[in-house]
């Protein structure tokens, strides 16, 4: 039997698994959690705390109601090297975005995200060395969004998923290394008479992703997100909102029922996955109920809309991390320049992260 993972991608496997505790809660539940990165230099400089304003192309991910309160077009990249704490400069992260608005039928858009986690080497179970192969996720994202009356707006996403972990599978084994799946995002946002506006999305609704067989087939990970905006003040020079986001990973898996004859549980009980209409409640009520939900809080002022500075906080007690983020934006023309920094800590593998993004309207 071929022993398809290296001691790198061993470290890497583990590594995914301890630190997407930042992007959400109890990350081994689900698969392909590349879909949680949060993507845009600006919105990662307030606390990942963003789903209340999503106005700009990275709605589509953050919110994609948010597409329905914006005209024009704009296109949107990013760049981050992941896990800089570690030094592993074959890992990183990209993103784009585009949205364009349709006079009379609302906004369209969608994103690309592309996660490269390097090169493997294979091995054979005697230790040889039997060539390299490519570890590498991505997803593809079609948005639209419209408003129900002045104050209400909602957006869809339809998504394309695909993961290659390997290009092959190990002895005996059915599958490929590879898997797919589509998904929805859902996404409200309502826009009060108080300078207050409340967003609230729900993203990765779709069918578990397979690399082996269906029994052995991980959920993706289904989220929601739930955020406010407060506007303190806002005019032709000066602007200050306050952001706040709640985010919760609606994914639970539980023991299967099955037993023996002789009324022994036979089953594998990290081989159930309760589905969605039930994780919905289920996951809130769990052992880990409300202690995996994590918590982002952030600022943002603008000059003349031509500079920015921003600051934000977000927290995840149930993965131990919290973490300090800035940010600021230079406006030239119809291009902005976005800048975000992440601090969690010394030591802390995601500390130094630095996340750059373009903004191009036209």
């Amino acid at each position: 039997m071929e022993l398809i993972l290296s001691t790198k991608k061993m470290i890497i496997t583990l590594m995914i698994t301890l630190i997407f505790s930042s992007a959400f809660a109890r990350p081994s539940e689900a698969g392909v959690i590349f879909l949680t990165i949060t993507p845009g230099a600006r919105p990662t400089g307030m606390g990942d705390s963003f789903v209340a304003i999503a106005d700009d192309a990275t709605a589509s991910w953050w919110n994609p109601a948010g597409l329905a309160r914006q005209s024009g077009r704009e296109l949107t990249f990013m760049h981050v090297n992941w896990l800089p704490g570690f030094n592993l400069n074959d890992m990183y992260y990209d993103f784009m975005a585009y949205k364009q608005e349709i006079p009379g039928l609302g906004t369209v858009g969608g994103h690309i995200t592309y996660f490269y986690l390097g090169e493997q080497q294979r091995m054979s179970e005697s230790g040889v060395p039997e060539g390299t192969f490519r570890t590498y996720e991505t997803a593809v994202s079609l948005s639209y969004g419209t408003d129900l009356s002045d104050n209400l707006f909602i957006g869809l996403n339809s998504k394309f998923i695909y993961s290659h972990l390997s290009d092959s599978g190990a002895g005996n084994e059915k599958g490929s290394g590879t898997g797919h799946s589509m998904a929805l995002d859902l996404g409200m946002l309502y826009q009060t008479d108080y300078d207050l506006d409340i967003g609230m999305p729900i993203t990765n609704l779709g069918p578990k992703i397979s690399y082996i067989d269906f029994e052995q087939a991980d959920p993706l990970p289904t989220t929601l997100r739930f955020g406010l905006a407060y506007y303190l003040f806002y005019d032709d020079f000066n602007s200050l909102v306050l952001t706040s986001d709640m985010t919760k990973l609606l994914v639970r898996r539980g023991k299967d029922l099955d037993e023996g004859e002789d009324g022994i549980d036979t089953s594998d009980e990290w081989n159930y996955t309760d589905p969605i209409y039930k994780a919905v409640f289920t996951s809130w009520t769990d052992a880990d109920g409300i202690d995996d939900v994590v918590y982002g809080f952030g600022t943002e002022y603008w000059y003349n809309k031509m500079i920015s500075l921003r600051m934000g906080f977000w927290n995840d007690d149930m993965g131990k991390i919290s973490a300090t983020t800035y940010g600021t934006s230079l406006r030239y023309d119809s291009y902005i320049f976005d800048f975000s920094y992440l601090d969690a800590g010394e030591g802390h593998p995601l500390t130094d992260t630095m996340r750059f993004s373009l903004n191009v309207g036209f």
